[in-house]
């Protein structure tokens, strides 16, 4: 412990590992003005040289943290991926190429973790208030009714120092020292296979096996494809009595590489054996202490879900907490990210488990008739079209949480689409989410994009008037204050927000800061849509006679 006379180190929030999740995490709070500390016990960014699935919804996180220009600089699209047989043939096809769940970015792309990191590390600079700490470790955690105070250690210097933050966020692997020291056990299950993972740089002439491949051999199935800036990217499962030193000797991976990519053209970069595990954490909240990402929940990676499921996480909390932390929501709003955040992460940890068992079938008759049945199904437009396009993708949606009527129904508790649309301001095509802002948007025609006296008073909210495809942008009214929030009108350009709106037969629609919907209104003006969602935060201008959000979110 250090002297009890030092001085201590307040902040807002705490983040614990600056891997991806954490360090997005921390540009999101970043961004909303919340005083971060991030600490990270390697004193240098992760050298491992791992290829990482990125999806849209990732793409919309990284779009609302500022970052995702320098995110798709590099990142490697993934059009086709296929599943074959041990002689190479193709049983099952996803056309990516063809899939767009319209958020705004391409649907499956690979990212280098290395850049990645690199790229939201460097995006923690552009706040003054967000201090990043390297080669710190977290060694002792006490939590009381304001808030937690944290003993952090120097790995070089062995010296210790205080932090007292309002709340912490674990984010920090799956080995992580935050859930241990809130005493937070794990429950699930790991796969008793381990597999030997293999990146490298290869010339473009020495790849032999283009798009991204699962091979669905009995025998040993295994993974391919290249990634981002010019990597590929191999996996291997072991087969019995193999082990760890043998499959890394550079004459074993030789032979298991050369059919997908010619040995001399490949680089070898980085080489180990992991067993995948299937574990959640039994709670993802105690106190003032969240887990995200790995520390609260270890999806199998044949969906390439694990970091776009933490990015989610953050995505979702960090918003709630700056409201909190500003006064402009009630603590109790926090309650609703493990209620919205948990059943998603299981439904895609499922999602892949199945995926892992069609994947990881080891004999030969269970892959014959794997091989076989897939084969017939595929003639079947209707699954051909549900395998082609993703469709086995969980969607982005919450069963219950903060939402009018505190679940899921019809287009409410999903995520909002991000279409191209068009302002005076901004007259060329762009993204939805580029108009709407950090903060609640209430979206939707002309007449119902009317808050009736006093409805609206969070400062955040932003109104926009969508106009029919078509409409001139230049000669709209410019952006301006409204009822103490700020109007803006734009030109839905390919019509998606217009067909969203007469699909769920509504007028208007209000989203979250994450883009989900929070509600919609009919005709006839918002309806008090403001006041409640007020009284949904539990914010001090409540209506009066209006519930405040307990658990369910209602």
């Amino acid at each position: 412990m250090p002297p009890a006379e030092e001085k201590v180190y307040d902040v807002d929030v705490a983040v614990i590992g600056c891997g991806p999740v954490g360090a997005l995490t921390a540009n999101l709070l970043g961004a909303r003005g919340v005083r971060t500390l991030v600490i990270e016990r390697n004193p240098s960014p992760h050298g491992r040289p791992r290829a990482l699935f990125c999806d849209d919804e990732a793409l919309r996180i990284y779009q609302q943290a500022g970052l995702v220009e320098q995110v798709s600089r590099d990142m490697h699209p993934v059009p086709v991926a296929e599943y074959v047989n041990r002689e190479g043939r193709a049983f099952a096809t996803v056309v990516l190429a063809e899939v767009d769940f319209g958020l705004g970015h391409p649907p499956l792309g690979f990212v280098d973790q290395r850049s990645l990191e690199q790229t939201l590390r460097a995006g923690l600079g552009r706040f003054d208030h967000v201090d990043l700490r390297l080669g710190v470790e977290l060694v002792a955690l006490r939590q009381d009714t304001e808030g937690a105070t944290l003993v952090l250690r120097d790995m070089i210097t062995l010296e210790s120092r205080m932090v007292r933050a309002r709340y912490v966020l674990g984010c920090d692997g799956a080995r992580s020292t935050t859930r241990a020291a809130t005493g937070i056990g794990l429950v699930g299950s790991s796969y008793v296979e381990p597999w030997l993972e293999i990146s490298g740089d290869v010339a473009p002439d020495g790849i032999r096996v283009e798009r991204t491949t699962f091979v669905c051999d009995w025998r040993r199935p295994a993974f391919a494809s290249p990634g981002a800036k010019g990597s590929y990217r191999m996996e291997f499962m072991l087969r019995p009595g193999e082990t760890a030193d043998e499959m890394r000797r550079p004459e074993t991976i030789g032979t298991l590489v050369e059919p997908y990519v010619d040995p001399s053209r490949f680089a070898v970069t980085g080489a180990v054996v992991n067993t995948y595990h299937h574990f959640v954490a039994r709670q993802w909240r105690v106190g003032r202490v969240f887990l995200l990402g790995d520390a609260a929940h270890q999806i199998p990676p044949y969906l390439g879900q694990g970091l776009c499921s933490g990015l989610r996480d953050a995505a979702n909390l960090s918003w709630k907490l700056a409201l909190v932390l500003a006064g402009d929501a009630d603590a109790t709003l926090l309650e609703t990210y493990e209620i919205e955040r948990r059943p998603h992460a299981a439904a895609m940890a499922r999602t892949s488990a199945r995926l892992g068992r069609v994947f990881r079938v080891r004999s030969r008759s269970a892959a014959w008739l794997r091989d076989s049945a897939l084969g017939v199904l595929q003639t079947v437009p209707r699954i051909r079209r549900f395998v082609w396009h993703f469709e086995f993708k969980p969607l982005p949606a919450y069963p219950t949480g903060l939402m009018a009527g505190g679940r899921c129904d019809g287009g409410v508790g999903t995520m909002f689409p991000q279409p191209r649309v068009a302002t005076a301001a901004m007259p060329a095509p762009h993204l939805l989410d580029e108009t709407l802002g950090a903060g609640f948007a209430v979206l939707g025609f002309g007449g119902a994009v009317e808050p009736s006296r006093g409805e609206w008073r969070e400062p955040a909210v932003r109104f926009a008037v969508v106009h029919q495809a078509g409409t001139a942008p230049e000669g709209l009214p410019p952006a301006c204050g409204y009822g103490g929030a700020e109007r803006v009108d734009l030109v839905d350009v390919d019509g998606t927000i217009s067909a969203w709106l007469r699909r769920h037969r509504v007028e208007a629609v209000v989203l979250r800061p994450d883009r989900f919907v929070y509600g919609v209104v009919a005709a006839g003006g918002t309806g008090g849509a403001g006041h409640a969602l007020a009284a949904a935060l539990g914010t001090p201008q409540s209506a009066p006679g209006l519930p405040v959000a307990r658990r369910s979110g209602t």
